[in-house]
């Protein structure tokens, strides 16, 4: 697939830049974390890090009780800026806010000495400030503090805010990688039931032994996505091919041999019979033209885009079909249950 995906980018790129295999691999915890997201962008310089450790009696009150109480904390580490106004950081401070984050404070190294919440460190925990940031003079770190997935993603899109306003990203470049270890489940943050992450159809890693002897929440799946500039062209994986892998795996999240019977019978049976092992992905093709146009728009490269109605203007459908095409299809229409309530009485 990098082979085929090189070779297709190299030779529309005009000249842009193209990653050769062998593409990045990064698991999707470690990119969740990193980049906020399982579609980043690597063009963008900025990587997030995991500043929780750091919290804990720092001196700044609200983030070490927050993390007592069982939030993280993100921070963003930016060259060359701690001698910006202090606008620009009450500017990203009420980002945050707008967000619903609460705030985002920041620790810069300025040649006038260090600013923000840095002014409520001791020297000796300044000094630990610098060496887990890996701040410099001249450098700042951007910090927010939330409950994990929310703060993932608010942390994911300061990234993608500050790579642009900044002018930070690369240009002319096509950087692939692959995201890949997809959790198996996650837990209903509502209802706290267990359900399928991503992919049910997806082998576990470990198999039948992780489904057994694992808490389902640390199972891995063999899923991947490729991923080119913050645009997924296409998500994949090693397929479960085994029936009682299948059925515990539907078990763990709450659906017995009946449901899977009925509602995926036919592969089921299937896979009785025997079946390969089998994996795959396909790139879609619409999202490679666009990201080689550079249109942001995917509506304008697709053949027949559909309209915000989601129909096809120029294939005018939707459209009404015969009673004599129904008939082809063997498909019947029924009328609303309470309409025919109605004609009978």
């Amino acid at each position: 697939m990098e082979k085929t995906l090189s070779g297709v980018f190299t030779e529309f790129a005009n000249g842009r830049i193209v990653d050769q295999p062998p593409y990045r691999r990064i698991p999707y915890r470690e990119s969740m974390i990193k980049y906020g997201s399982d579609k980043p962008d690597l063009r963008n310089p900025l990587e997030i890090m995991d500043a929780t450790e750091f919290f804990h009696n720092s001196g700044f009150g609200i983030y070490d009780s927050k993390v007592e109480q069982g939030e993280q904390v993100r921070g963003i580490v930016v060259k060359s800026i701690a001698d910006k106004p202090r606008s620009f950081f009450d500017k990203l401070d009420t980002y945050a806010k707008e967000e619903g984050m609460g705030g985002m404070a920041y620790i810069a190294l300025s040649a006038n000495g260090a600013k923000g919440i840095a002014k409520l460190f001791s020297e000796e925990k300044l000094a630990q400030a610098k060496e887990f940031f890996g701040l410099n003079e001249g450098d700042a770190v951007l910090l927010m503090v939330g409950e994990v997935d929310k703060l993932n993603k608010f942390a994911g899109q300061t990234r993608t805010k500050l790579g642009t306003e900044l002018d930070l990203i690369e240009k002319n470049a096509f950087r692939f990688c692959w995201i890949i270890d997809f959790p198996m489940f996650e837990k209903n943050e509502e209802t706290g039931a267990i359900e399928f992450s991503h992919n049910p159809f997806s082998m576990p890693q470990g198999g039948m032994d992780a489904l057994l002897n694992k808490n389902p929440l640390d199972i891995l799946a063999y899923q991947y996505d490729i991923v080119c500039n913050g645009i997924e062209l296409s998500s994949g994986a090693v397929r479960n091919h085994e029936p009682d892998i299948m059925y515990k795996a539907f078990e763990i999240a709450g659906y017995d041999h009946s449901v899977v019977d009925n509602k995926f019978g036919g592969m089921i049976n299937a896979f009785k019979y025997g079946a390969p092992p089998h994996a795959g992905c396909a790139p879609g093709v619409d999202r490679t033209v666009m990201l080689l146009a550079d249109e942001p728009n995917i509506r304008e490269v697709i053949l027949f885009p559909l309209n915000g109605k989601a129909q096809d203007l120029m294939m005018q459908a939707p459209n009404y079909v015969t009673e004599q095409q129904l008939q082809e299809l063997h498909i019947k229409i029924v009328e609303d249950e309470k309409e025919e309530l109605k004609k009978g009485a």
